[in-house]
């Protein structure tokens, strides 16, 4: 009998297309002699869809007329297993799962929201818990743990935009023991979203209020100088990890922007280079075996650091000149799960897959044998009611 994956994809989040791409591309990618794929959208709403439709990229032009054909669904767990339920007037059970594939990126989804929810739950899934999810979509969280960890990084500042808005002098004057050009970004989204770069003070004030409109907390960093990108990809868990190749981005824009990304590469309503981009990029990146090992190495330390699991991608900044690497950040849910990253190493996309979900069910079976809750019942030695808001709980001879 065939496992039943539930991809999840969309949710309440501007990188909300950007999940459908990676979603529909993974779906198509999954094996299908191995695994029976039931997509599962979430729409800007909250609400959760089911149906075959919903795995063709063409049926999202319009997203209104693809919710009146898809079929709204809850998830919900009973006497150890787990279904999709009709939401409409007749109830049914739609489908019955045995793992789910969260493919979402950035707040609301990606940055532990939905793990917590499957958590909650009880479905095993694939990728990185609650706490790894947390920390790898707060940039600011992150940043503070490498910082314990020694893992380099450029010089930051962050503050929330109650601090501007009460002092714009003094979060100015921070900001300016940086050395410009500096990078402001918000603390808790990806994809590039919100991004901005600043040369010269005259422009902080227009660029600050930017990126306040997608987050109440944000990161400034000083651009590492004679810049290089490059991102490695590590799949694993806190057990084992291994690595990718490494590519690096080419840029026009000095960092890799959004457009670059994504718009690129569905412009005329199809996918371009796989998902891939117009970006150049240079695969396997030409740097030094030295710095390749330094890469490689961070790449893990990282990944362990924060107790992520499943595939992610960790991006570099490489000061070209003085052949120093510093590290930008971790996607624990990578656009297109980085599996162009795989293919040069022989992992190809549905291979990849496997090996996600055979950590997920490693992960499940671990957790399953751990102790997360007593069967006895404390309440039992509950011997007076509660009258009114002055009564008291007596357990036994203790009064709480």
């Amino acid at each position: 009998m065939k496992m039943k994956i539930g991809v999840i994809f969309g949710g309440e989040t501007v990188e909300h297309e950007i999940s459908i791409i990676s979603a529909v591309l993974a779906m198509a990618a999954i094996n299908n002699d191995k695994y029976e794929v039931i997509p599962i959208y979430i729409s800007k709403e909250k609400e959760w869809y089911t149906g075959g439709l919903l795995k063709d990229i063409e049926n999202y032009h319009d997203l209104d007329i693809l919710k009146r054909y898809a079929t709204p669904v809850v998830l919900y767990h009973k006497k150890g297993s787990f279904y999709l339920q009709s939401k409409k007037l007749f109830k049914r059970i739609v489908n019955e799962l045995d793992l789910v594939f969260p493919i979402v990126h950035g707040v609301n989804a990606e940055d532990g929201t939905l793990q917590g929810y499957l958590e909650l739950v009880g479905i095993p899934y694939v990728g990185s818990d609650i706490y790894a999810s947390v920390v790898g979509q707060d940039k600011v969280f992150m940043k503070q743990i490498f910082e314990a960890a020694n893992i380099p990084q450029a010089k930051y500042k962050w503050f929330f935009d109650s601090d501007y808005k009460q002092n714009k002098d003094k979060m100015i004057s921070d900001i300016k023991k940086l050395n410009f050009p500096l990078i402001v970004k918000p603390a808790k989204l990806g994809s590039s979203i919100g991004i901005n770069k600043v040369k010269k003070e005259e422009d902080l004030h227009e660029v600050l209020e930017d990126a306040f409109r997608y987050d109440t907390k944000i990161v400034i960093e000083e651009i590492i100088p004679n810049l290089r990108e490059a991102n490695c990809s590590v799949l694993g868990n806190y057990e084992y990890q291994e690595t990718s190749e490494i590519e690096e981005i080419i840029s026009a824009e000095k960092f890799f922007s959004y457009e670059e990304k994504y718009i690129s590469s569905v412009k005329g309503g199809k996918l371009k280079g796989k998902g891939k981009g117009l970006t150049n990029r240079i695969m396997p990146a030409k740097i030094d075996d030295k710095l390749r090992t330094e890469i490689v190495s961070l790449s893990k330390k990282v990944f362990r650091v924060l107790n992520s699991a499943g595939v992610c991608r960790i991006d570099f900044l490489i000061d070209d000149e003085k052949k120093k690497v510093y590290v930008n950040e971790i996607n624990t849910i990578p656009g297109l799960l980085a599996y162009y990253l795989w293919e040069p190493v022989g992992k190809n996309f549905s291979v990849l897959i496997d090996d996600l979900i055979a950590l997920a069910i490693k992960r499940y079976k671990k957790r399953d044998k751990l102790i997360s809750s007593f069967d006895t019942n404390i309440l039992k030695f509950y011997s007076s009611g509660l009258k009114g808001s002055k009564g008291k709980l007596k357990f036994g001879k203790f009064n709480r």
